[in-house]
């Protein structure tokens, strides 16, 4: 018999994963058109085995992305704090200076029913469940990225109370010291 298991964002201040000691820092103005570059700064001594093709860019990216656009709203008055390790595993945490991910509860939801969807086989319903939308979404928003994250992030992705900071890692098969 199948067991559905769900993964879902979770907020937990006092997680491992916002330990920032001995991790790089880097800031950045919040400027979308920089996103890549504010990335690339980041791996630039990213191992070549943790860079799996670009999937490593993508994911980095992706949160660099909700910070600058969603969290910050893309007021380059406001910094995007990185801090990152890049050793035995690819950690990161990212914070914006916006008012947090509200929606995080409906976003566990959706992704739930979603989820539960496609285990169904209830691919109506899945479809109809293709992105998320939240009340602040717009057109270029397709809500994937969280879903795709909770996937590739397989040590964990835990946002803290204010929910302005992501801690995120994967691990990888012979990491680099």
């Amino acid at each position: 018999m199948k067991t559905l298991i769900v993964r879902k964002l979770i907020v937990d201040d006092r997680n491992e994963l916002f330990d920032a000691q001995g991790m790089r820092h880097i800031e950045f103005p919040s400027i979308f058109s920089k996103i890549r570059d504010y990335t690339l700064a980041v791996l630039a001594d990213c191992p070549p085995a943790f860079r799996e093709g670009n999937l490593l860019e993508q994911q980095l990216s992706e949160i660099i992305k909700n910070g600058v656009k969603h969290g910050n709203r893309c007021d380059s008055a406001k910094r995007l704090r990185v801090w990152y390790d890049l050793r035995k595993r690819a950690r990161f945490i990212v914070e914006d200076e916006g008012e947090g991910f509200s929606e995080l509860e409906a976003w566990n939801d959706f992704y739930r029913r979603r989820q539960t969807a496609l285990f169904e086989e209830d691919f109506d319903a899945f479809l109809d469940l293709a992105s998320y939308r939240g009340p602040r979404s717009d057109a270029e928003d397709g809500g994937n990225s969280l879903v795709a994250a909770l996937e590739y992030w397989n040590g964990g992705m835990i946002y803290d109370a204010s929910r302005r900071k992501v801690g995120v890692v994967r691990w990888f098969s012979g990491g680099s010291d």
